[in-house]
């Protein structure tokens, strides 16, 4: 193939403010958790909005994270962002190929605006259609317990949704539909995306993309609809644009209102999405596909990666944060690489095994994004654990 190969993606982009030693289990922060859906309170795994957090704390929101952080590691600023991210990684992994990966999106006018564009300078994402818009920044700040769940790790999010707030449909251009993958990341934290989503995935595969959507913890559906399923754009319709959904088997659930994984994938699986793959921490992850873009894929687990898991048990210096949308990124570029060898069919397992060592191999440094030193430096890490892992899946 001659031409450039392009991925559109837009989204959630947004700076990451990590704690990367809270203790869950502190006094402090379990005077802070949920009590009820959509109360406001802390989760692991789950996502509030400073707004509602602050309410429900009954306290502004940077004293109670002083108090929560009390004696703790100082925070450590990274790119964060399931839109952003996962473009990043993909955009490392590509770059020996011809091909571009562009974001279209907004921060806000200030220092935080200013430090997320020096970071992403330093990346091969292309910028151009990155807006400064009004507000502040969008912002997470991230408490991050490395000893939850027997030494696996978990995080608690508190959102600023802030200039994306102003970001919606009118700032894509066409160049976004023409691209041959267009990508969603997080856009429930991306107000005029996500309600316009339907639209906007329609119109994209009316350009000929292959549409790819990854999710994020949905707190404004929860927060409106507590205990009812969370919508994905307009109406359901969004599906049938869908070519491939990942999720984490929180996001799974609350999409399929189940409460078990099998229940969601059968759910999904007569949505009208042509495939999804579903990611469950340290146990197996779910993927499907029903033969359209990928070769038909009936429902299958597939494991995390055991050489990761035994390099990780040895090196505590990571955090889990980034770890889905890095998974996502690894899965846009598998599914670049083969379609610009123009199979007929591209594989599915291809794409997961990618995902899946480079969700893994974030676990090695704090933050979702990992700035490379020189060109080709993600790929070449990554590699020996692709391999490794293509062993321990096939013999």
């Amino acid at each position: 193939m001659n031409q450039r190969f392009t991925i559109a993606g837009t989204g959630c982009c947004l700076v990451d403010r990590i704690y990367p030693d809270i203790d869950f289990s502190s006094e402090q922060v379990q005077a802070h958790i949920s009590r009820n859906k959509g109360d406001g309170g802390l989760y692991p795994g789950r996502l509030v909005f400073a707004e509602q957090f602050e309410s429900f704390a009954g306290e502004a929101l940077e004293k109670v994270i002083g108090k929560i952080s009390a004696g703790r590691s100082a925070p450590k600023l990274n790119v964060g962002g399931p839109s952003i991210v996962s473009l990043i990684h993909a955009a490392q992994l590509l770059q020996d190929r011809p091909a571009e990966v562009r974001f279209f999106g907004t921060s806000g006018d200030d220092d935080p605006g200013a430090y997320l564009r020096q970071k992403l300078e330093q990346t091969p994402v292309s910028l151009d259609r990155l807006s400064a818009g009004k507000g502040a920044t969008p912002s997470t700040i991230v408490l991050s317990d490395p000893n939850y769940q027997d030494g696996h790790g978990e995080r608690m999010f508190i959102n600023t949704i802030g200039a994306a707030h102003h970001f919606g449909p009118p700032d894509l251009d066409d160049s976004f539909y023409g691209a041959d993958i267009v990508a969603f990341g997080g856009t429930a934290l991306v107000p005029g995306l996500h309600d316009n989503l339907t639209e906007l995935l329609k119109r994209a595969k009316s350009a000929g993309a292959v549409t790819v959507v990854n999710t994020v913890y949905d707190f404004r559906s929860e927060l409106e609809r507590p205990g009812q399923r969370w919508s994905l754009g307009q109406s359901d319709e969004s599906y049938q644009f869908i070519d491939l959904l990942v999720m984490d088997r929180e996001e799974a659930l609350h999409l399929s209102l189940t409460t078990d994984l099998s229940d969601a994938a059968d759910f999904f699986s007569g949505s009208g999405v042509s495939s999804f793959i579903i990611t469950n921490g340290t146990r197996d992850t779910l993927a499907w596909s029903d033969g359209n873009l990928f070769g038909s894929h009936p429902l299958r687990g597939y494991p995390v990666s055991a050489a990761l898991l035994g390099d990780l048990k040895s090196d505590r210096n990571g955090d889990t944060t980034g770890c889905g949308d890095n998974f996502t990124g690894g899965v846009l570029a598998s599914l670049a690489w083969q379609m610009m060898e123009a199979q007929e069919k591209p594989d599915l397992t291809e794409c997961v095994a990618w995902g899946t060592v480079s969700g893994g191999y974030c676990c090695f440094h704090v933050g979702g994004t990992l700035i490379e030193m020189e060109p080709g430096e993600k790929v070449e890490l990554l590699r020996p654990y692709y391999k490794s892992y293509r062993e321990q899946t096939h013999g």
